[in-house]
């Protein structure tokens, strides 16, 4: 009997010591694992350099294509390309990088394409005018110009789209389940929107980039077009850099999808960096150790590269099926949001131009066309002011939704959306019936008045680009994919709206006179429902809860 306790006891303590050498193996790949936040910060700086080019699209191209001749009406059809491209793009590029066995990881090779796109696509807008001149356009018909700006502007938003994507993807491979550290990663990202969205906006509202790249200015592009020209060429320069840091601040693990159980190698810290999510970590099983090269060449059968690629297409429409009632809410709620958002965004600075300024952009000379130039600095430094106030708002979202919940927190935003809205449509009602100077400027209050609006739109627009991403994140355990496939099923609540606002803004806005105010009464109310839904329907998720609480 003494023997065969001593064996026990020896039997225990052994067992013990085993499981004592597991657990600190498993916090040990978990600390391996941990991404620091300098390096979630320099991933995040992709997106500087992405918002500056972004940031010029929305201060200057709506104004320039009109310039080149495109009716108000038919303007707001050049950004159809965009919806159409997040639409199918970007959830595909998301799945593409969630199954890429590349040597570089799974982000990385899609940032780079996405990064050389927008360059190329950047190129050609910046000099279409001057592409034109040599196929034969004149300064009163540039049918050439406005064909290859619209090429270029398309490949721009294919390129925006093919980025974008596997950026947040990155960013929520880097953070895992930590949803603390996940909403952290999305302030960065959203901090570094905001640096881009300043120095693009103030790019675009200063004048005299001619004169300091005289190149620029040629016979077929005068001195807005050599603006512009410069504007992107100084684009191009910042996307470069960022595209740099952000691909080398952290190594991804290029971990191929076969995979098997292993509670010693588990990596819930960052469980997409090593392994595909399968039915039993959707349960809240954590772990799993990716197979040698060999191992999963020998394996074959469904987990091959060409079963993958049968079923993308399928997984990707599928993945509508997986979604809990509180990703659905989240789809519905940023739909309604950027049904809202769109208007704004499209001729924010055509609506100072027009309808505070008082000028018309089709007018090649005189003081019609100097008052709208001047309303759409004007309107690029107003948004410049937005961008500040984005940006420092970015640093303080991550504290107030752990402290009200970041539904309330967007809720809140969505309202005072709709309020901002609301003194916009005040403001245009109020310089159409106030007579102007003799110089034909308007009253110091107006202005005033609009680019305290523009500046207080940049707390909900952080909002925006911050919280709905960070719930995605939380609420896509019931995806059948990773974060790429989440984000891109994100974006399509997106790009919806976009779609509709670009096909039905100008058209509706023509119906009622030709201006822009149509369109804020619809964003108005837009914005006023999504804030009311988002505080009342919306699920609450914090930081602390574990994805299998915030499920439903």
């Amino acid at each position: 009997m003494t023997f065969s306790a001593e064996s026990h006891n020896l039997t225990v303590e052994g067992q013990t010591m085993v499981n004592e050498e597991k657990v600190q193996r498993k916090n040990s790949n978990k600390g391996r694992h941990r991404v620091p936040l300098r390096s979630l910060f320099r991933v995040a700086s992709v997106a500087c350099g992405v918002q500056f080019g972004w940031a010029l699209q929305l201060s200057l191209l709506t104004p320039y294509v009109q310039e080149l001749g495109i009716p108000h009406a038919w303007a707001s059809l050049i950004w159809l390309c965009g919806p159409i491209s997040g639409m199918l793009v970007q959830p595909l590029v998301g799945h593409m990088s969630d199954h890429c066995g590349s040597s570089w990881g799974r982000r990385r090779p899609f940032i780079l394409m996405g990064s050389c796109l927008i360059v190329l696509a950047v190129l050609i807008i910046a000099y279409s005018s001057d592409l034109g001149f040599l196929l034969g356009d004149t300064s009163m018909s540039k049918p050439s110009a406005i064909s290859i700006f619209v090429v270029g502007f398309w490949v721009l938003d294919l390129a925006n789209n093919t980025l974008q994507g596997p950026c947040r993807a990155l960013l929520a491979d880097f953070t895992g389940k930590d949803h603390r550290r996940t909403r952290r990663a999305n302030a960065f990202f959203s901090l570094f929107m905001a640096i881009g969205n300043i120095l693009g906006f103030a790019t675009g509202s200063y004048s005299n980039w001619y004169r300091i790249l005289p190149f620029t200015r040629t016979t077929a592009c005068d001195m807005n077009c050599a603006n512009l020209k410069s504007a992107f060429l100084i684009g191009i320069m910042l996307l470069v850099c960022t595209t740099y840091l952000s691909m080398t601040a952290a190594d991804e693990i290029p971990c191929p999808f076969s995979t098997v159980q292993r509670e010693d190698t588990a990596c819930s810290e960052t469980p997409l960096l090593c392994q595909k999510p399968t039915s039993s970590q959707s349960s809240g099983l954590d772990g799993g150790r990716q197979l040698s090269r060999s191992q999963q060449d020998n394996e074959g059968g469904e987990d091959g590269s060409g079963a993958q690629t049968q079923t993308s297409i399928w997984e990707l429409l599928s993945s509508f099926r997986g979604l809990s009632r509180p990703m659905w809410a989240i789809l519905f709620v940023t739909a309604l949001s950027w049904t809202a958002w769109f208007p704004f965004l499209l001729f924010d600075t055509d609506w100072m131009g027009r309808e505070v300024y008082k000028g018309q952009p089709s007018a090649v000379l005189g003081r019609d066309a100097l008052l709208y130039n001047e309303g759409v600095r004007m309107g690029s430094f107003g948004l410049l002011l937005n961008a500040v106030v984005l940006g420092s708002t970015s640093l303080i979202i991550e504290p107030l939704c752990r402290k009200w919940g970041p539904n309330i927190v967007w809720g809140v935003s969505n309202i005072l959306l709709s309020l901002c809205f609301a003194a916009i449509l005040a403001i245009s009602l109020a310089a159409k019936h106030i007579t102007f100077s003799d110089s034909g400027l308007p009253p110091v209050g107006i202005i005033v008045a609009a680019l305290l609006v523009f500046a207080t739109l940049g707390i909900p627009l952080a909002v925006t680009y911050s919280v709905p991403y960070a719930l995605t994140s939380a609420f896509t355990q019931t995806i059948s994919g990773g974060q790429g496939l989440s984000m891109g099923v994100l974006n399509l609540s997106i790009v919806i709206p976009q779609m509709i606002v670009s096909l039905g803004s100008g058209p509706w806005d023509q119906l009622f006179g030709g201006g822009n105010s149509p369109a804020f009464v619809v964003a108005a109310i837009a914005a006023f429902v999504s804030g009311m839904l988002t505080i009342v329907v919306l699920p609450k998720a914090t930081a602390e809860l574990p994805s299998s609480q915030i499920r439903s």
